[in-house]
C-alpha cells in the first residue's frame, strides 16, 4: 500500500516523535523456534544472540513438542476424514 506524500510524513514525524520519547519499540528478528531459549537478532544486522524468551504464549515450548504436533496431525486427518 503507498500513501501519498503528506501522509507518509505525517506518521514518518508521529514515529520519530515516539523514538525520540523512547516509546518506540524495535522487534527482535527470532531466527529460532520460540520455546524458553530463542535466538534473535538485535539490532537488525547484529549477529544472533540466545536470550531467554518470556513473552510468548509458547515460552515453554509446547508447541513443538513431539506429542502435541502429533495429536494435532491426528485431529487434523479425524476432521478431513469426517469431512468427505
Amino acid at each position: 500500500m503507498s500513501f501519498p506524500d503528506p501522509i507518509r510524513q505525517v506518521f514518518q514525524a508521529q514515529l520519530e516523535g515516539l523514538r525520540t520519547q523512547g516509546l518506540f519499540k524495535e522487534e527482535r528478528y527470532i531466527h529460532s523456534p520460540q520455546s524458553s531459549n530463542v535466538m534473535v537478532e538485535f539490532p537488525l544486522g547484529a549477529a544472533p544472540k540466545k536470550v531467554i524468551n518470556l513473552c510468548s504464549n509458547n515460552y515453554l515450548g509446547l508447541s513443538s513438542h513431539p506429542d502435541v504436533v502429533a495429536a494435532a496431525h491426528r485431529g487434523l486427518d479425524e476432521r478431513l476424514v469426517a469431512g468427505l
